[in-house]
């Protein structure tokens, strides 16, 4: 009979289900069994799965339950089965060539500020997707309702990436892993003034810094482009973060709760990023797809690099790459405008070059 690991295919579903954008209580539920059941010898799982006592665990439901005992059983679970099934359709041939061109993701969030999974697993699961980097961005401190991360918990993680590089590169030294490095950085928040949302002492200290607007999405166009300007003036910002803030789909873009796009001057805007080799953008969020064809194509036009992110808030959204290499096709952008297809000395170079 062939053997399955039970835990590795709860948190196959759980990654199906995050990169699916379904509910998050969904995603919870497969996380929290493959916790509970990573914490029991291999003999006790099996012995409960043949007993049918896996929903006395702590955790562990009747769905979750019955993928373990299938799992135990050698088979592929049947709700991994639909998963892998329903996921969706092969890229066109110059989406793949765009994909297999990037070699990290410079926007994701951990559970330090508003995503759901902890730092070290964010980065195993880009490693399993074969990034050689992934940037950590989470939010900075006045972004309270994101748990926005104060300058002393900045410095602390960025002690816990040193100390999770390390182990990284020793696992990659044993063969264990390909060779990948988390990079430090934060999703700053662009102030009313222009002004970045964290010192100029930790911002010169991080790899990369992501910078967008989170509030007064709606101001004048004239005050969004002063704010826009200012900020990609600053020599510690990076990229411009989904520049217009638009949601276009998903459970908080329905009705009246859709959000349109800010407005600002384009041309000033996206001048200005080219003037100081900024990035812009392309952010692959299925609800946000940021910024507009349009706007993208006349960023494009002005001679502005980009940057395809996936602004993952779980490890299965990091898989959400194609959706902005798509984007980034029809508008004619090549791997030469996509910082995030250097290699990792390429991106640093990059990044520091602004300062």
């Amino acid at each position: 009979m062939a053997t399955r690991d039970p835990i590795e295919d709860l948190r196959r579903i759980a990654f199906l289900l995050e990169r699916a954008h379904e509910a998050a209580y969904r995603v919870k539920a497969f996380r929290t069994a493959a916790a509970t059941l990573a914490a029991l010898p291999p003999d006790e799982i099996a012995e409960r799965a043949g007993s049918g006592t896996l929903t006395d665990l702590p955790g562990v439901g009747e769905v979750t339950a019955r993928c373990v005992a299938e799992s135990v059983a050698g088979e592929e679970p049947v709700y991994l089965r639909r998963l892998l099934d329903t996921e969706g359709a092969d890229l066109d041939e110059a989406t793949a060539a765009l994909r297999a061109a990037l070699r990290g993701d410079c926007h994701s969030h951990s559970d330090w500020s508003d995503g759901g999974s902890p730092i070290e697993e964010m980065a195993l699961a880009a490693v399993e997707l074969g990034h050689e980097y992934l940037v950590l961005t989470d939010h900075s401190p006045r972004l309270k309702v994101a748990r926005g991360l104060s300058a002393d918990r900045l410095r602390e993680q960025l002690d816990v990436v040193a100390a999770l590089n390390e182990k990284l590169s020793e696992l990659a030294a044993q063969g264990a892993v390909k060779p990948f490095r988390l990079l430090t950085g934060i999703e700053v928040d662009i102030l009313e003034d222009g002004s970045l949302d964290q010192s100029d002492e930790l911002l010169a200290r991080l790899d990369v810094v992501v910078a967008s607007v989170h509030s007064k999405l709606r101001d004048a166009s004239a005050v969004m482009t002063k704010r826009m300007v200012t900020a990609l003036a600053n020599p510690h910002m990076d990229i411009l973060g989904h520049c217009t803030g638009r949601l276009v789909t998903g459970r908080k873009a329905t009705g009246q709760n859709k959000r349109p796009e800010s407005e600002f001057d384009a041309d000033t805007v996206f001048g200005t990023a080219a003037e100081h080799d900024k990035a812009i953008e392309i952010n692959s969020r299925p609800e946000r797809l940021d910024p507009p064809k349009r706007l993208l194509r006349r960023a494009y036009e002005l001679g502005c690099r980009f940057s395809i992110d996936t602004d993952a808030h779980a490890p299965g959204q990091l898989d959400w790459l194609p959706y902005g290499c798509a984007r980034a096709v029809a508008c004619g952008v090549g791997p030469d405008r996509i910082v995030n297809t250097m290699p990792v000395g390429g991106l640093l170079d990059w990044a520091r070059s602004h300062s």
